[in-house]
């Protein structure tokens, strides 16, 4: 088990503690008569799993006029793009009107490309400048928000490369000048191991209330999925599936709705 676990990409520190409490239940178990000893111990290991990963779902907490929705996590993650995937979910299945920004005035391109897809996904964006300062910016968006009655407001931040003191200081207090109702740490499914440590800072620094696990359909084995939930205790609210902001056919024959992203619990 430890070592599929390993080879999943899953953090060392989390497979010791899970492989610890598996160990603790099995040993002396008293084994089901219709059951094997083997397929008493894999249910044992799936209720474990269950217990990490969560046994019901979390939705979004949409309190507020309007709520606000802020995006968090390294640059690469996938945060612009999930702001647009969920600006589209928001406004279709929710039926919000919805509001992007960015704060990200470091990488070129970003506020444009933001612009470009909130267009695709048909919601309202609020230009921003490079050369203001991201608390500026979010709250000029929350108050022209206010004016024009949306519903929801979200925040793409800046990333980096790697977590420093500069990213950590500028989205902590982005955090406190807006107070948002939902602050989502972006995490790409990809990162293996070392997603343990980004999250790890990231839940120290703010206080999240879930997760985006982005490019679930690649070749990704769950193992940041199981780390990030561990170490943060945050529910995975969204797996993102592929770039494209449209329905995808390939979803629904990995059992995914036909979406550009599914609820986490709909992945399982």
């Amino acid at each position: 088990m430890r070592r599929a676990l390993l080879e999943a990409d899953v953090a060392l520190p989390v497979i010791k503690e899970f492989i610890e409490r598996v160990r603790e239940r099995a040993v002396g178990q008293e084994v089901s008569k219709s059951l094997s000893p083997g397929q008493q111990f894999v249910k044992i290991v799936q209720q474990e799993l269950e217990a990490i990963m969560g046994e019901a779902n979390d939705g979004f907490v949409l309190k507020g006029s309007p709520a606000v929705v802020l995006m968090a996590g390294l640059q690469g993650a996938g945060k612009t793009t999930s702001v647009a995937k969920l600006a589209r979910y928001l406004r279709e299945r929710e039926k919000k009107k919805v509001l992007v920004v960015s704060a990200d005035v470091y990488r070129p391109a970003a506020i444009d490309q933001l612009e470009t897809l909130a267009k695709e996904v048909a919601v309202d964006f609020f230009p921003s400048r490079s050369d203001q300062q991201p608390v500026a910016i979010a709250e000029a968006a929350i108050k022209h928000a206010k004016i024009q009655f949306h519903d929801v407001v979200l925040i793409d931040t800046a990333g980096r490369l790697a977590i420093d003191d500069a990213m950590m200081a500028e989205i902590q207090a982005l955090h406190k000048a807006v107070s948002p109702q939902e602050t989502l740490f972006v995490v790409d499914a990809m990162t293996g191991q070392d997603a343990a440590n980004t999250a790890k800072a990231f839940s120290e620094a703010l206080p999240l209330t879930g997760v985006i696990l982005t490019k679930a359909d690649g070749d990704a084995r769950g193992g940041a999925a199981l780390s990030v939930r561990h170490i943060t205790g945050k529910p995975i609210k969204f797996m993102g599936v592929g770039e494209k902001l449209t329905p995808s056919s390939r979803s629904t024959q990995t059992g995914l709705p036909r979406a550009s992203w599914a609820w986490a619990t709909c992945c399982r």
